[in-house]
């Protein structure tokens, strides 16, 4: 009786010492998850840390430990943060339970960069390596649209196209799937859907200069670019200078000069998570 009784008590004293372990890797888990939340939601917001904070009347410095997974907050701090991006606490919690459960490895690349980048060569190729699908993103514009792209913007407008390219965005990137996505070379001029491509997804300028871009296009017989526009290349190098800044904002950025379609491949399926 002695002899299990001290059995007995050895065990609960072991359960005892492991409860505390386990409850703070919970813990820091759902803080990290929660920080990731919050962090995901303000950059899609384009909100600095500086705006957020004085929107929610908490500190930079408390929202920086917020963001790190290091934030002790309360339920009614929490309330505030959410508030300020539009949101609830609750929702950021769901949101942080869902990343921890999210399996390792499941990452969406997403390619930026001009018309003539390779965004759908190379985003075909590194999809077929990693055994994931390849999506268009312009193409399910399109397909939701059930009219070109041309039309949609002379039916509609721009604002109409932003809003359509920004839904489904959100929906493909909500649907949790490994994904490799070729976007549309002005994604980035709308900071909204610029900011949640960056947070939810591993984005890849590629990168080449205007006569590449240039030439690229018309090897494919595209001759749009030129056509009634003496002055087409010297415009192309104005958009690029001007969207530089927006496309330097992404995860890597990738030099395509002078480098073939399989080197670029290589080198963005070497830097997928495994």
């Amino acid at each position: 009786m002695t002899q299990y009784s001290a059995s007995r008590s050895s065990r609960v004293a072991g359960a005892r010492s492991r409860a505390p372990k386990s409850a703070g890797d919970r813990r820091a888990r759902l803080l990290e998850g929660l920080g990731a939340a919050v962090r995901a939601l303000r950059t899609e917001r384009a909100l600095t840390l500086r705006a957020l904070a004085k929107v929610a009347g908490v500190s930079e410095r408390f929202l920086v430990q917020l963001e790190a997974g290091e934030g002790n907050i309360s339920v009614a701090r929490l309330e505030d943060v959410a508030e300020a991006l539009g949101t609830t606490g609750a929702e950021l919690l769901a949101h942080a339970s869902r990343s921890q459960a999210r399996p390792a490895g499941r990452a969406v690349i997403a390619l930026v960069g001009l018309r003539g980048a390779g965004k759908s060569s190379i985003g075909a190729s590194v999809a077929a390596r990693l055994g994931v699908p390849f999506v268009e993103l312009d193409e399910w514009i399109v397909r939701e649209a059930q009219m070109t792209l041309s039309t949609i913007f002379e039916i509609h407008g721009e604002a109409y196209y932003r809003q359509m390219e920004r839904d489904v965005l959100r929906r493909l990137l909500d649907a949790g799937k490994p994904v490799v996505i070729a976007t549309g070379g002005s994604i980035v001029t709308d900071a909204e859907t610029w900011g949640l491509l960056r947070s939810r997804a591993r984005t890849v300028w590629l990168k080449a200069t205007p006569r590449e871009h240039w030439d690229r296009v018309v090897a494919q017989g595209d001759v749009r670019p030129m056509r009634g526009r003496p002055r087409a290349m010297n415009e192309l190098r104005q958009l690029l200078t001007a969207r530089t800044p927006l496309y330097e904002q992404a995860s890597t950025s990738l030099d395509t000069s002078g480098r073939t379609v399989s080197d670029v491949v290589e080198h963005i399926v070497a830097m997928a998570p495994s």
